[in-house]
């Protein structure tokens, strides 16, 4: 088939690992959940996942996808979510990228995600689990409810109960977000990442 044909995938077909490939491919940018949490033994977690949107304001409810570590085992986040029943998304700016893209290692139990990144740990109000104090803005969540598909891919819907920003980045009074001093980084493909610089609005001139 030349490159200039069209082409049609059947999904069934194709193994998970390429259907994973095509589809971060195809579905760009992504929002990034940077989901901050603590272990039972009080060390704390933060590991970035770009299957993740908000999807409704009434009731408040954002979805984070998760799958299983690369040696099979469950990730940590996911652990301390169903302990808990509780986290905190922390949305990604340009100022915080190469942090979130590092804390994407898969350190041990034990090991701090916060230390090992330089990152600074501050207190949620409405949930036990940490904020990230240098994100743009994070949102306190309560997991609403859990979908299992299988045993490698596991959805948790969390209600937002409260949206902590850094200044500047919300108008207190109108509450809209700030173009000048929130630049959001989206999620591509491996490493690659774009930003939200380029901007422009709809509708443009039709063609004649």
């Amino acid at each position: 088939m030349s490159a200039d044909q069209a082409l049609d995938l059947n999904i069934a077909e194709l193994p998970p690992v390429e259907r994973y490939k095509l589809l971060i491919g195809l579905v760009i940018p992504r929002p990034i959940a940077w989901v901050s949490t603590v272990n039972e033994q009080g060390v704390a977690n933060c590991a970035p996942f770009s299957f993740f949107n908000v999807f409704s304001e009434d009731p408040p409810l954002c979805m984070v996808s998760f799958n299983r570590r690369s040696d099979g085992k469950m990730k940590h986040t996911l652990a301390n979510i169903r302990r808990t029943g509780e986290f905190v998304v922390n949305l990604v700016d340009e100022a915080t990228a190469n942090a979130m893209h590092l804390s994407s290692h898969e350190y041990e139990e034990d090991e701090s995600e916060f230390a090992k990144t330089g990152l600074t740990q501050a207190p949620a109000k409405l949930v036990r689990h940490p904020r990230i104090a240098e994100a743009a803005a994070c949102l306190e969540c309560k997991v609403e409810r859990r979908l299992e598909y299988g045993s490698g891919r596991e959805m948790v819907i969390g209600e937002i109960l409260l949206v902590h920003a850094r200044a500047g980045v919300i108008d207190p009074v109108s509450k809209r977000v700030s173009e000048e001093h929130y630049k959001p980084i989206g999620r591509l493909f491996a490493n690659r990442y774009c930003t939200t610089r380029q901007r422009f609005n709809l509708p443009g001139e039709l063609p004649e």
